[in-house]
């Protein structure tokens, strides 16, 4: 069948304004979610589609939603599951259809005329059930995961920052600070693993695939077949994306077997120093002022060494090392889960959504 037999794509309203902070209705653009409303727009489960933009994404609200000018809803014409409407189309390059104006956007003509293989409706359900169950788990693990980041922030901060740490009121303070504390240079705490890097060009890295995760300033850039580093460690931006919006580092909290080019430092706790405090004390300091270059932004070892931080007494960090390695022990394991999960359900998405595997409806 075509798409046009089976919806129409209504376009989104104007909102005068969103709210960041939760309300009773999720808001939806070109990209996915963008804020939260009083009002609604759909009372049913819809497929957003992105109208405008050089990136136009598909996206699923199973509860009432609004969605904005830059993008459609779809509405049905007969009978079909939405959420099985919704793993379709992510199989389907909605980006590749251009309407030919000045700024990218989707044409509902073009749109309509999309093949799609229409399988029965207990079929479409039972496919949407299996698909939703992985993204259910995925989204939950992600969910416990930003849960347990809250918990390791406020323990830093209730320890390193308001000094509330066991013990606390049996301390004596001088000059502000407990009684052994003392205050030092980043390059103290931190073991620096920047001479093992191995920078790859793209050819390189296309004639290297693999299955090892090849990091840059932010973000995995590729996979490769070897790997540089084995266990757990922290990367700091070094030049291209090295401070966010809000004057705090690029970091990644990353583990296992990978490799990393020359765009970001391989730190460490020294010693006994746990490397998560280095995780988390990094993501509470403003680094803009050590950023160098005008036109590459570049954090270099000298400035990071160099940063003033509290060193705590040796007791007190291997007593919250104690505290917070379970705690980021579950991270990594939700995290890999979700690894997982992803591999599996991308595996099956287009094989059940095509038909090549068929699933039995009891």
């Amino acid at each position: 069948m075509k798409w046009g037999d089976l919806i129409t794509l209504e376009y989104g309203k104007s909102l005068q304004e969103y709210r960041e902070r939760k309300a009773k209705y999720r808001v939806f653009g070109t990209n996915g979610p963008i804020g939260w409303s009083d009002e609604s727009l759909c009372s049913k489960p819809t497929v957003i589609v992105g109208r405008k933009g050089a990136y136009r994404g598909i996206h699923f609200s199973l509860e009432p939603c609004f969605v904005i000018d830059t993008a459609f809803y779809l509405k049905p014409k007969v009978d079909f599951d939405m959420r099985w409407a919704y793993y379709q189309l992510l199989t389907q390059d909605i980006n590749g259809m251009d309407s030919g104006s000045a700024i990218p956007s989707t044409s509902r003509d073009d749109f309509y005329q999309l093949s799609v293989n229409v399988p029965p409706l207990d079929q479409q359900k039972k496919i949407a059930e299996i698909l939703f169950d992985l993204d259910s788990k995925i989204e939950l693990n992600n969910q416990m995961n930003k849960t347990l980041e809250s918990i390791a922030q406020s323990l830093f901060k209730r320890w390193f920052v308001d000094f509330e740490f066991p013990g606390h009121k049996e301390t004596r303070f001088i000059d502000g600070l407990p009684i052994g504390w003392r205050y030092g240079k980043f390059g103290e705490i931190i073991n620096n693993f920047d001479s093992k890097r191995v920078p790859l060009s793209s050819r390189e890295r296309e004639e290297r695939k693999g299955e090892y995760p090849y990091y840059g300033a932010a973000s995995v850039v590729d996979y490769v077949d070897g790997y540089l580093f084995e266990g757990i460690y922290v990367l700091l931006g070094e030049d291209g994306t090295v401070v966010r919006d809000n004057g705090f580092p690029a970091l990644q909290y990353v583990w296992g077997k990978f490799w990393v080019n020359n765009h970001a430092h391989v730190l460490q706790g020294k010693g006994d120093i746990p490397t998560e405090y280095i995780l988390l004390l990094l993501q509470q300091t403003n680094v803009r002022h050590i950023v160098t270059g005008a036109v590459q932004p570049k954090i270099n070892q000298n400035n990071m060494n160099n940063l003033p931080v509290l060193v705590p007494t040796q007791e007190i960090l291997s007593e919250f090392n104690r505290v917070i390695k379970p705690i980021y022990e579950n991270f990594r394991n939700n995290l890999e889960e979700v690894r997982l999960l992803t591999q599996i359900r991308d595996s099956l998405l287009p094989k059940l959504v095509e038909g090549e595997l068929r699933v039995k409806v009891i």
